[in-house]
């Protein structure tokens, strides 16, 4: 038992600042009573209990604070979230483009929507299509001839139709090969009168996927650059350097044409930065999502030249660490041409005049860190001044920390102990916060519920938010109520306050050693919650946490909680459309509901210190709780339906339908199976469970089975994607007959002198092909004539080839390599080649047509023709 043991300064915060029991207010404000220490005061302890005075040194003028109303609380936050959330829908509106047409010499939103208009008006275009290779081609070229026609005299046109044949592997989706022939690049050089002898690149693709007409993937762009190009040939300034735009015909082929270029095309040589433009979900904001590789000269350009920047590194490094499944012409140009450049295109004439494009390589020289504030402007400086910028906020926040904690032994000790244990609380409280979460999500995804946020995201919140928020606030009231039994509030509030910033610092550490950019972010929810600390503390103090203080702190978070909730609002926006269609293993909502539960803990961290300074939190949690429990209880009883067929804001089902006949032949050569069917995948978790109501025939009767023998489970699959869908349904049907039907036999088999078998093959069909391998037992690919010669398998072993061709193409020619280890009677290896019929007439058959039919409108079935012939050797 001690007397006086605590500061001055602790045992104000432990007295003076206390709940009040019975008339405690009408005491004097100094009649001070020592506190009393009773029990161990260790996490994990026996019970402490303390004494306190029944006054204390209540705020001005004597009068005691008697803890924060919980109303107020609860409604003031409310509102100052609302209010941000209002500053982020207004900041992430998208810029519409209205009224009369533009000058002349400036950028005609008008013209770019008529170049638009006529480039989906041939209907989808696949690569090696006549809508592909002939009408869009001829139309780029008509309205590139009228452009050159209408240019300045300062300036030169070029012209070039690019017919490259080439072949690469891709460590996208787990690994494969692509192999492309005769596919159609258009490039066009802008430059001066007396040439140039460096260039920036624009990009943009021309072809669309099966069955789309590609507006905003990628036709959007394309037309966005042709008016570019009008408009800067026509300029009276003279540009430095040429501008090369190339509008590519096989971009959805995974980035065929793009390869084709940079590594054949005569003009690569020149190009010293691009800009690449490609759409990713529907509509909004013209987003950098990528720069690099380490050129911050780029980044520079386009704080310089945009006027309405939206960009941030950390979309960067989500995008570049692979967790959205997706990829882009970016990645061929950084890989194989070595080329920097960034995805925008506000910044294309100032790198046709800088001077650093000269010399690009010598500016390369560590990453940038970059971010935008609200659409405004945007703040880019070196990582390594970041890593300088962070680690003097580190600092900053150790000194604050260590002045409470580096004091003697007996002023800090009940300080020290409380803060560990608090940290341990608010540990146990976001994790008890992820499982409860993960819980609720796994239940939604296990009674068929799943996605039904997908059209409604407000519901996503009502269920998962409120379901993490009033678990945090659960666990910290009960450590209130049965931990920190006597201790003040005042005291409380404030010990919260600091584990939080010791929380945010740990994370700005970790994130500065890993070297990643991002540790901007964890910067911010320091620098900004200390000073706010600084500026409010002899208030809090004195007064309490009264409605000044409030005010005070609430401006004091505005910067970190604004630009946290205008980060995740776009995160949100691009991924939502991604998880609709990331296959059928990923359960999205156990995704979504981490990733909230995530964004739960850093928005909540410092407002944890509200839930010790009110009085009370059980209308909150009772709040809280109804509204998740009502969502849950709308959601299982499938009131939120997942898709829509609005045209404004679509949210359709995409499934994919393919009319195919498979034919098995043994090491003989002889058939030994041959079936026709129309395979079903749906890329979304919730499977065909919706459809079945509206098409009977499509239900667990007929799901496909796995045929274990043959690569990629005996399946035309177009992209090796089976491992994130591995439910599809085969729906049996008459077989198909197209009339350009595939051929493939065996040229030549060779023994090599180093004991391996070289099988050389050719094969010839429509414009996309694919061709899978699996070694036998005993066997093993040791190289090929694709690629870079050393075979790429995909996930699972297997490996995997992407074929295609433009218009004409000779018959496909190549080897592979297989070393024998041990011969087995079963054959070497079983190769097998798809053919997909994408346009004309051969795609559709009758069938795939009524069955197409049926689908709702909320839908969007692609469907095409198709055969698989596999073959031992």
């Amino acid at each position: 038992m001690e007397w006086g043991s605590e500061s001055a300064a602790v045992r104000r915060y432990r007295v003076g600042g206390e709940r009040r029991v019975g008339s405690a207010s009408s005491a004097q404000p100094h009649s001070e009573a020592p506190t009393l220490e009773l029990g161990t005061d260790a996490c994990g302890g026996s019970a402490r209990t303390r004494k306190r005075s029944a006054a204390g040194s209540g705020g001005a003028g004597g009068a005691a604070w008697t803890g924060l109303s919980e109303a107020r609380a609860a409604l003031g936050l409310a509102l100052y979230l609302l209010a941000l959330r209002a500053l982020v829908q207004l900041s992430l509106q998208q810029l519409v483009l209205r009224g009369a047409a533009g000058h002349h010499r400036e950028f005609d939103a008008r013209q770019a929507r008529d170049y638009l208009e006529h480039i989906t008006s041939f209907g989808p275009r696949t690569t090696g299509s006549p809508e592909n290779e002939i009408l869009t081609v001829h139309y780029l070229l008509e309205q590139i001839k009228l452009i050159e026609v209408q240019s300045n005299s300062l300036h030169k046109i070029s012209v070039d139709v690019q017919r490259p044949t080439g072949s690469f592997s891709i460590d996208f989706l787990g690994g494969f090969t692509s192999y492309y022939d005769n596919i159609t690049n258009v490039v066009v050089k802008l430059e001066p009168r007396d040439g140039a002898q460096h260039a920036v690149l624009a990009n943009c693709h021309f072809d669309s996927v099966a069955n789309s007409p590609g507006a905003s993937d990628d036709a959007v762009s394309c037309s966005v650059m042709l008016e570019v190009l009008r408009v800067l040939s026509i300029s009276s300034e003279a540009l430095s350097h040429a501008v090369i735009f190339l509008f590519n015909g096989a971009e959805e082929n995974v980035l065929q044409a793009s390869h084709g270029f940079i590594t054949q095309h005569p003009w690569a040589n020149l190009i010293r930065a691009f800009i690449n433009l490609e759409a990713a979900g529907v509509g909004g904001k013209e987003l950098v999502f990528q720069t690099g590789p380490e050129n911050p000269w780029l980044v520079q350009a386009y704080v310089s030249a945009a006027k309405h920047p939206f960009a941030s590194v950390v979309a960067q490094e989500v995008f570049q660490s692979g967790v959205i499944p997706s990829d882009t012409d970016f990645r061929i140009y950084r890989d194989f041409g070595n080329i920097p450049g960034d995805n925008i295109l506000a910044v294309l004439k100032y790198l046709a005049t800088s001077d650093m494009l000269v010399s690009s390589s010598k500016y390369r020289h560590g990453n940038m860190v970059f971010f935008d504030v609200l659409g405004l402007f945007v703040i880019a400086y070196p990582s390594r001044v970041g890593c300088i910028i962070n680690y003097m906020v580190v600092m900053a926040a150790v000194l604050y920390l260590g002045k409470k904690v580096l004091q003697p032994k007996h002023k800090v000790a009940n300080y020290t102990k409380d803060f560990f244990c608090g940290f341990g609380i608010t540990l146990i409280s976001w994790f008890t916060s992820l499982v409860t979460v993960l819980i609720i999500a796994v239940f939604i995804s296990l009674i068929g519920q799943s996605l039904s946020w997908y059209n409604h995201f407000y519901v996503s919140i009502c269920l998962y938010g409120t379901a993490a928020v009033a678990k945090i606030i659960f666990i910290h009231t009960l450590a209130k109520r049965f931990y920190y039994v006597n201790a003040s509030d005042q005291y409380l509030g404030e010990l919260f306050f600091d584990i939080s910033l010791f929380v945010h610092c740990g994370f700005l550490i970790a994130l500065t050693y890993q070297g990643l950019c991002s540790a901007f972010i964890s910067a911010v929810w320091v620098v900004f919650p200390l000073l706010t600390k600084f500026c409010v503390h002899k208030y809090f103090k004195q007064h309490g946490a009264e409605g000044k203080f409030i005010a005070f702190y609430f401006l004091g978070m505005f910067i970190p909680y604004l630009y946290s909730l205008y980060l995740i609002w776009a995160v949100f926006e691009m991924f939502t459309p991604i998880l609709g269609r990331s296959g059928s293993e990923i359960p999205p909502d156990v995704v979504l509901a981490s990733i909230l539960a995530g964004c739960t803990m850093i928005l909540s961290s410092y407002f944890i210190n509200f839930i010790y300074l009110a009085k009370s939190t059980k209308k909150t949690m009772l709040t809280l709780t109804l509204v998740c429990a009502v969502t849950f209880l709308l959601v299982c009883s499938g009131t939120f339906f997942p898709y829509s067929s609005n045209p404004t804001s679509p949210k359709p089902k995409r499934v994919f339908l393919q009319h195919t006949t498979r034919t098995f032949h043994d090491l003989d050569g002889k058939v030994v199976k041959q079936d026709s069917g129309i395979w079903i995948n749906g890329f979304d978790y919730t499977g065909m469970s919706h459809i079945t109501p509206h098409i009977p025939e499509i239900n667990h009767t007929i799901r496909a089975h796995c045929e274990e023998n043959a690569p990629l489970c005996g399946f035309p699959w177009y992209l090796p994607v089976h491992f994130l869908n591995r439910k599809s349904w085969y729906l049996p049907a008459s077989e198909v007959s197209p009339r350009e039907t595939v051929h493939f036999r065996l040229v030549s088999k060779e023994q090599t002198p180093w004991d391996s078998v070289k099988l050389t093959f050719e094969a010839s069909g429509p414009s996309h092909m694919s061709f899978y391998v699996r070694t036998h037992k005993g066997s093993t690919l040791s190289q090929w004539s694709l690629g870079n010669g050393t075979p790429v398998p995909s996930k699972g072993g297997d490996y995997f080839v992407f074929y295609s061709h433009g218009l004409q193409a000779s018959a496909w020619q190549f080897w592979i390599e297989v070393q024998v280890l041990e011969e087995q009677p079963e054959g070497i290896v079983t190769v097998a080649i798809a053919a997909h019929y994408l346009s004309g007439e051969d795609k559709r058959s009758s069938q795939l047509d009524t069955l197409r039919d049926k689908f709702p409108d909320w839908t969007f079935p692609s469907g095409w023709v198709c055969t698989y012939n596999l073959y031992v050797f």
